[in-house]
């Protein structure tokens, strides 16, 4: 049974029967309607904490989805499941994809730069200093053009690359 009928709150089933209308009404091919839905799936799972789930939604959707802008958006999905499961390498590996299919998608850049300063925490930790000095910087960078495209947010991050001197800027916006 598909997730989208598993769904056993008033607002999850509101929510569903409206994409449902909406998808049926949306002048797009059958293709893309399922690339849509299985996308839909796969956040649902996503958010239930049934990653296996929302991977397999995920790349059935990538499967289907032709549209660059809609692929970015599953891919940092992807990205954000290896993320939550500590595969650092995996996650940076689709967000890296997503990026360069939508380069002004701040939130993809953003966790970037979370994972090269994580690891760069560890590496100074493990006393590598010039490693750890090397993720900062690379972090610092991905912050950067996270903030150029999104200047209210990521306020730690900009605080971070002040205190850092990783960054001259005084006001982003």
């Amino acid at each position: 049974m598909p997730r989208t009928q598993r769904n056993d709150n008033f607002i999850d089933k509101s929510f569903t029967v409206m994409a449902d209308l909406i998808l049926k009404m949306m002048p797009a091919s059958r293709q893309e309607k399922e690339a849509f839905a299985y996308y839909r799936d796969g956040m649902a799972a996503q958010s239930d904490g049934e990653y296996a789930e929302a991977l397999e939604n995920y790349e059935e959707a990538l499967r289907l989805e032709a549209d660059t802008n809609d692929r970015s958006y599953i891919l940092y999905n992807i990205g954000l499941i290896h993320a939550s499961n500590g595969e650092h390498e995996r996650a940076l590996n689709y967000y890296a994809e997503a990026i360069e299919l939508n380069p002004r998608m701040p939130q993809a850049l953003n966790n970037v730069a979370v994972i090269y300063h994580y690891q760069g925490e560890r590496a100074e930790e493990a006393g590598k200093t010039e490693e750890a000095d090397a993720l900062f910087n690379q972090a610092a960078e991905f912050w950067k053009r996270a903030i150029r495209l999104a200047p209210n947010n990521y306020i730690e991050a900009q605080n971070w690359l002040k205190t850092t001197g990783r960054s001259t800027m005084d006001v982003y916006f």
